[in-house]
């Protein structure tokens, strides 16, 4: 089968590899019918020292289910499923708890020796844990929109949730990402009366006042904290949601968080440490990490199916398997905000 594997930076390859087999009884192997690339994949496309072997790519994807292993109960044949980025066994203590991704026999694909999305097909441990089957025949119109929830949405909720977003909230979003994007609409639908988006880029920040962002502030450093201060009364915002990952943007996000506020992160952390004083003398909560999207598939799902919500237009380019190179390119370049994949 063809899959992405990723070389080095900026060195990626589609190669034929073994076909995804069954291993363990509690396994299924799912033929790939949507699948994106992630602003996280960014990372080691720019960064990756160079390998021989190369690395699995991809950790979204929409499927169908073409065998299970004999431990396999609730998934079956046939059946459309949503593969969070995260594999869980469902049963542990923390699967339990609605924290999947934090799972004792979980872990993440495309790594430790499971197989990438961006691919023909791929295994999937722990199937009934893992996978989310669909209620049944999907419109293909809602494609887009049930892929974000193997990731960028249920990621953006997990912001707005960490962040505790409330209604009559004024929310600050830390990047025009699709999940910076996909917390706008997590913070307009968690009732926030106040919305500003944090990005520079017209096309998106445009996308996230559709959304439901009420004003964007594009500068960045302490110009940005002072504009965000100055639209939220002088004292800053209730919930902020660092959707990027850098040192400059947890700066940001606990210097606009009002006293008493909360911060939810969830960008890939590419920083030593939160500002301890910013946090520590105005009693503000930081939290978050790998958004355990599995366990908000159910709250999030109904919104998709009636069009309440409409996550899938983050993605503005549909390849092939074949033009995943060029679709990182692409991402890389900010030619393209999301690009999703049909192998």
């Amino acid at each position: 089968m063809r899959a992405t594997i990723m070389h080095g930076a900026g060195d990626v390859r589609i190669e034929n590899v073994a076909d995804a087999t069954l291993v363990d009884p509690t396994d299924a192997l799912v033929r790939v019918t949507r699948a994106c690339i992630c602003g996280s994949d960014l990372w080691p496309y720019r960064s990756m020292e160079a390998s021989e072997t190369g690395q699995s790519m991809g950790h979204e994807a929409v499927g169908v289910v073409e065998a299970v292993g004999d431990s396999v109960s609730k998934i079956k044949v046939g059946d459309l499923v949503i593969m969070p980025f995260a594999y869980s066994d469902g049963s542990c203590e923390f699967c339990h708890d609605g924290l999947q991704t934090a799972c004792v026999h979980g872990g993440f694909f495309g790594s430790a020796g499971v197989n990438g999305a961006q691919a023909e097909a791929l295994r999937i441990p722990f199937a009934d844990g893992t996978l989310y089957a669909l209620p049944g025949e999907m419109d293909e119109a809602l494609m887009p929109s049930l892929l974000t929830l193997a990731d960028v949405m249920g990621t953006g909720h997990h912001a707005a949730h960490i962040a505790q977003v409330s209604p009559g909230n004024a929310v600050a979003v830390i990047g025009d990402g699709a999940v910076g994007l996909c917390g706008v609409i997590a913070a307009k639908r968690l009732g926030a009366e106040q919305i500003i988006i944090m990005g520079r880029h017209p096309g998106r920040t445009a996308l996230a006042q559709e959304f439901g962002a009420t004003e964007v502030v594009s500068e960045r450093g302490d110009e940005a904290v002072e504009r965000v201060r100055s639209l939220t009364g002088g004292f800053g915002a209730h919930a902020v949601l660092e959707c990027v990952g850098t040192e400059q943007a947890i700066e940001t996000a606990t210097a606009i968080a009002r006293s008493g506020g909360a911060v939810g992160r969830v960008g890939v952390p590419h920083y030593p440490a939160v500002p301890p004083e910013q946090t520590f003398y105005k009693n503000v909560t930081v939290g978050g990490g790998p958004a355990p999207v599995r366990a908000y598939i159910d709250e999030l799902l109904p919104d998709v199916l009636e069009g309440r919500i409409q996550p899938g237009r983050v993605f503005d380019r549909l390849i092939g398997l074949d033009e995943v190179p060029e679709g990182y390119r692409a991402m890389d370049q900010r030619e393209a905000l999301k690009v999703m994949i049909e192998p």
